[in-house]
């Protein structure tokens, strides 16, 4: 799964000197363009003080309420795949920037004010948050407790401005709560592992109240000047610019009812509705199956049957509503008589596949809940070195518009273009082909850039499988609006990884 998300508030913060005779510590900018990073060192002179040192420092804020919502149902915090990376975009186009820097983000302990402010030529713009102030309470404005954020100390302190350091429960005591990231050439686009404090924040050990970015501990102090490092701020124009947290985890399954194979462990699933919503099958009982081992499977031909457990589908602690999965392997050196002449090797070796029944039942055997048929196949084995298929990949229901409030499912269908079709004088319906590994990544028609990218390494953006084919869940607040789109697909197959372009899956997010 992969989900966006947008800041709420941002701005930066700066003690900036203007005219040589007074610093900036009252201005805001809370309506500017840009997030400007920089350093000054004795580039101006000031009464009291020699070698004076100007900074700035970004704060940002995003709601993570919408993410939230989902932890009840197909998000696990706890998941190994759960990734959470902020992005922040250059756009300094070409100018003078610092180079060889390092950029570090703290958790913010305290609440700030965007303010109205964007004059960032002379910072005449006097609102709140700035350098002295974080935000007004009640008309009363609140102060940081070290000017320019810089209050920094254990989680749950209660006089600092930013979390360094905290015990999250997790079994790993004190551990530093800062990221950073190094720049070579200055010109870089942010992006920073946010995870743990994503996580953190969701399950309520780490107050939200956004993050704070400055230069790296004594790259602030030092006698270089560093100016200055432009990010876009989410008033810029350019919508993909904005900054924004890329979160995505590995909510794929992968039902192998259209392509079992024997010797390898596959998975099924039984879906139950009532009334088109998934509920847990009634068994008398309010709540229905759930759980562990809450029925069977058999997997039956002539005389043998396999007998598998059956268990509800969790999502870390949380239990999906009618899914109920089974997995098992079954070798093609199985001896078992399937009847008084032959077994299941036997069928193998003559035909490479067979036709199962299969029966879904309670644990007692005394009722059966669904009935299906399950083919399985032998691997696929070849002589040759070159044994790649040439595929054809297509979305089959892609609407033309989609709104951004929307969640769609789309459709995919794979045919393999090598394979040679029969004449036939009636219409053939032809099954798609189950590919095992296939991840999506969503680019702007327009301007060819992605917006979605592959994630294989969390499995982020993979490709599900059911009875009915391949599919994916997407949610397109993702997408900026106003935009047109298009859907690539990265196919992993016989050890071949190549992209197919659906041409054909063009859509537009209003």
């Amino acid at each position: 799964m992969f989900f966006i998300l947008d800041p709420d508030k941002d701005t930066y913060i700066t003690n900036k000197i203007m005219n040589n005779k007074f610093r900036t510590s009252d201005a805001n900018v809370g309506m500017a363009g840009t997030l400007d990073l920089f350093k000054l060192h004795d580039e101006s002179v000031i009464d009291g003080e020699t070698e004076p040192q100007e900074l700035s420092r970004i704060l940002l804020k995003f709601d993570y309420e919408g993410l939230q919502e989902l932890t009840s149902s197909i998000l696990d915090l706890n998941d190994d795949s759960f990734e959470c990376k902020l992005h922040m975009s250059d756009i300094m186009g070409g100018q003078a920037v610092p180079v060889d820097f390092t950029i570090i983000l703290f958790p913010l302990a305290k609440s700030f004010d965007e303010g109205s402010g964007k004059d960032v030529l002379s910072f005449n713009d006097l609102d709140v948050s700035n350098w002295v102030t974080s935000s007004i309470s009640n008309s009363s404005a609140v102060e940081w407790h070290t000017t320019g954020a810089n209050a920094q100390g254990l989680l749950g302190s209660n006089d600092i401005d930013i979390i360094s350091s905290g015990n999250l429960n997790d079994g790993s005591g004190i551990q530093d709560l800062f990221v950073t990231q190094h720049f070579v050439n200055g010109t870089e686009n942010l992006v920073l592992d946010i995870t743990t404090i994503v996580s953190a924040s969701m399950a309520g050990l780490i107050p939200n109240h956004g993050f704070r970015l400055s230069f790296s501990g004594s790259q602030e102090t030092d006698n270089k000047t560093r100016f200055v490092k432009r990010f876009a701020s989410r008033h810029v124009s350019t919508s993909r610019n904005r900054p924004r947290i890329e979160v995505s985890w590995d909510n794929s399954n992968q039902d192998n009812h259209k392509n079992f194979y024997f010797d390898l462990t596959g998975s099924l699933f039984l879906k139950n509705y009532h009334y088109g919503a998934g509920a847990n099958i009634l068994a008398g009982n309010s709540l229905g199956l759930s759980g562990a081992s809450c029925m069977k499977v058999d997997i039956v031909t002539g005389s043998f049957t396999k007998t598998v457990d059956v268990s509800q589908l969790m999502i870390g602690e949380n239990s999906v509503d009618g899914v109920y999965t089974a997995s098992f392997a079954i070798d093609t050196t199985d001896s078992t008589n399937v009847n008084p002449e032959d077994t299941i090797q036997d069928f193998v070796l003559a035909s490479g596949s067979i036709t199962f029944d299969e029966y879904w039942r309670s644990t007692d055997n005394s009722i059966c809940y669904h009935t299906g048929s399950l083919k399985i196949q032998s691997p696929f084995r070849t002589a040759f070195s070159s044994s790649s298929r040439r595929l054809d990949l297509v979305t089959t229901n892609i609407r033309e518009k989609y709104h951004t409030s929307d969640k769609t499912r789309f459709r995919l269908f794979a045919r393999d273009l090598e394979v040679e079709r029969k004449a036939t004088k009636l219409p053939v319906s032809l099954d798609s082909i189950i590919l095992n590994e296939v991840y999506y990544r969503i680019k702007d028609v327009l301007t060819g850039d992605v917006i979605v990218p592959f994630k294989q390494e969390n499995n982020g953006t993979r490709v599900s499988s059911d009875v009915d084919g391949m599919f994916f869940d997407f949610y397109m607040s993702a997408l900026p609006s106003g935009r047109s789109y298009t859907v690539d697909y990265l196919v992993l197959d016989r050890d071949v990884e190549y992209i197919i372009e659906d041409s054909g899956a063009q859509f537009r997010v209003e």
